[in-house]
């Protein structure tokens, strides 16, 4: 059979476009698996990132400091620089996450019963989470000290009924409720008899802000020194 100079064409035409439609397809499936091969990447270095985080947390945790113009009982620690950081590094699940870690491992050697524990989670994860999550949507400095501050005082909100319903009642088998307000009426005898909530309002809630601040503080310092180390070389976020 004999074929035209137009079939001939049209067949060359036919498969020209198959073949460049296979080399799309394969492009495509190339970067597909360097996606997945980068996911992966990223998965394993956050894994390992998280696990170091945590483990300085932990360290961090019992390393405190009283503070003058607090009670004795209520200790200075910056445990949570770690969990920040990986909120701002990874994401806000991760920050979470490091936190959560964070208080399992410590919670091993506490004899609060999970108690302080807990509280310590929720106040740690309710400004690490919210200062990460508002950073994604502005990943720069101005972005960080939004969120920071947000977080910040999200923490420092939170901890009042935390503090009032949870760590408080649970520590007055230990010590009795009008030794913890007369701890309290020693800096400041104004603070009314039985005022629990008034002590949370006027020491606890402004301490926690300000505490959670002078992490961000740090946080800011060291940022772009170790943001590498968790993204890998030549990548910042």
């Amino acid at each position: 059979m004999l074929i035209s100079g137009g079939e001939a064409v049209i067949r060359e035409k036919d498969v020209s476009a198959a073949a460049g439609s296979a080399s799309v397809q394969n492009g495509k499936a190339a970067a597909g698996r360097k996606r997945r091969a980068a996911a992966s990447g990223f998965s394993v270095r956050y894994l390992v990132a998280a696990a170091m985080l945590s483990a300085v947390a932990v360290v961090l945790q019992y390393i405190e400091f009283s503070i003058p113009v607090m009670p004795s009982f209520i200790k200075l620690d910056l445990s949570d620089l770690p969990s920040l950081i990986g909120s701002f590094a990874m994401g806000p699940l991760w920050g979470g996450a490091i936190a959560g870690i964070k208080n399992l491992l410590h919670m091993m050697a506490s004899q609060s019963g999970g108690v302080g524990e807990l509280a310590n989670f929720l106040i740690n994860a309710a400004f690490v989470m919210t200062a990460g999550f508002i950073y994604q949507f502005n990943r720069t400095r101005k972005g960080a000290l939004i969120g920071s501050f947000v977080g910040a005082a999200a923490a420092a909100l939170i901890s009042v009924p935390i503090n009032y319903f949870i760590v408080y009642p649970f520590y007055t088998a230990f010590m009795p409720m009008d030794a913890i307000i007369n701890a309290y009426k020693v800096i400041f005898p104004g603070i009314q008899d039985g005022n629990l909530l008034q002590c949370l309002l006027v020491f606890n809630l402004p301490f926690t802000f300000v505490k959670s601040l002078l992490s961000v503080v740090i946080v800011l310092l060291v940022y772009k020194r170790i943001s590498p180390l968790i993204h890998g070389a030549g990548r910042r976020s």
